[in-house]
């Protein structure tokens, strides 16, 4: 679908396409760089000497292929390209970036050019950082099972520093939210030793003081044995399914 409007006479179109935000280059179709917004420039000044070049000033007029390692392989990319391509890149092992390949053509649909955006750049450490908090969100995760009621699958290893992201993340959680029961399935765990049990005491604990109630749940033959040095009063059930039926009970109960 062609673009509609007329830009006013006040409004350049480079002055537009500087405006945007994000970092704006443009090639040839022989993949030369032509010309880069002011973004473009604050960003490749930085990098460009990662390329033995000093500033941004270098890269007009250097096809891109100088940027690849394999230039075969951007260079079979582009050939094929028809709209758009988009992927994630590093930067010489210190920047990653989102980038986005857009196809300029003329009336006649001929190519004459690509405008190329680097999006989402940070620096590597920044990226596995990233990383590095997702894992461990996803290393804790608390389920909504029920009303006022959360489930925690414990899957894995469970050292000390995954327990105390536990305890904060729960605590937190059953805090805001005026939780009332807590699930803990623990038949995911790879094993159940002193120092695991110690941490889900722990745990307990700190959730009585809030007015919280754990029910431990998953309980497997192999852990029948160990789990009965937890405190004798929280309840235990072999599966989800009548822990959870527990619970309903127990406010249904509550109600009447």
């Amino acid at each position: 679908m062609a673009a509609i409007g007329q830009l006013p006479d006040t409004i350049s179109l480079s002055n537009a396409i500087d405006s945007i935000g994000e970092t704006v280059i443009i090639a040839d179709k022989n993949y030369n760089v032509c010309w880069m917004n002011s973004k473009a420039v604050e960003l490749l000044s930085i990098i460009a000497p990662l390329y033995g070049l000093t500033d941004a000033n270098d890269l007009i007029g250097l096809n891109m292929n100088h940027f690849h390692r394999k230039p075969e392989h951007q260079n079979r990319i582009m050939d094929t390209l028809k709209d758009g391509h988009r992927t994630r890149i590093t930067i010489k092992d210190k920047f990653v970036a989102d980038i986005v390949i857009s196809v300029i053509k003329n009336k006649d649909f001929s190519i004459e050019g690509y405008v190329v955006m680097l999006m989402d750049v940070t620096t590597k450490a920044e990226e596995e950082q990233k990383k590095e908090r997702l894992i461990q969100a996803l290393s804790i995760p608390i389920l909504r099972v029920w009303k006022k009621t959360i489930a925690l699958p414990l899957i894995g290893e469970f050292d000390t520093d995954r327990a105390d992201r536990l305890i904060s993340s729960v605590l937190k959680e059953c805090a805001a939210n005026g939780i009332q029961f807590v699930l803990i399935d623990l038949s995911g765990l790879y094993n159940f030793d002193l120092h695991i049990r110690g941490q889900i005491q722990k745990l307990i604990d700190c959730l009585k003081l809030i007015g919280t109630e754990c029910i431990i749940v998953g309980i497997t033959p192999e852990l029948a044995q160990s789990i009965i040095q937890l405190e004798n009063s929280i309840p235990t059930f072999n599966s989800a399914h009548a822990g959870l039926e527990y619970i309903i009970n127990r406010q249904s109960s509550s109600k009447e």
